[in-house]
């Protein structure tokens, strides 16, 4: 199911920091790297498992890619977590 997806990349503090980051601007890797204390390859596995729940996309530019939420995702979070919760 995507939502055990979501829950689960947005369950490790670095993923959600990156989402924070992305929340206010689209980034590249570099850009994120140099706002998050971690290697190039830990940052690749924290981008896959967001990417795989579909919570960021990423837009070929050249030679990189520029990273962005995908906000219908969250959407659904928040209409999953409002039906769950009784406030439909």
């Amino acid at each position: 199911m995507e939502l055990d997806k979501l829950f689960q990349a947005l369950a490790d503090p670095t993923r959600r920091k990156i989402v924070q980051l992305l929340k206010k601007q689209d980034q590249t890797p570099s850009d994120l790297l140099q706002k998050i204390k971690v290697s190039q390859p830990t940052l690749s596995h924290h981008l896959d498992i967001l990417k795989r729940a579909n919570l960021i996309d990423g837009a070929r530019e050249g030679q990189y890619i520029r990273y962005s939420l995908n906000m219908s995702v969250f959407q659904m979070s928040v209409d999953y977590l409002m039906k769950f919760i009784g406030k439909e």
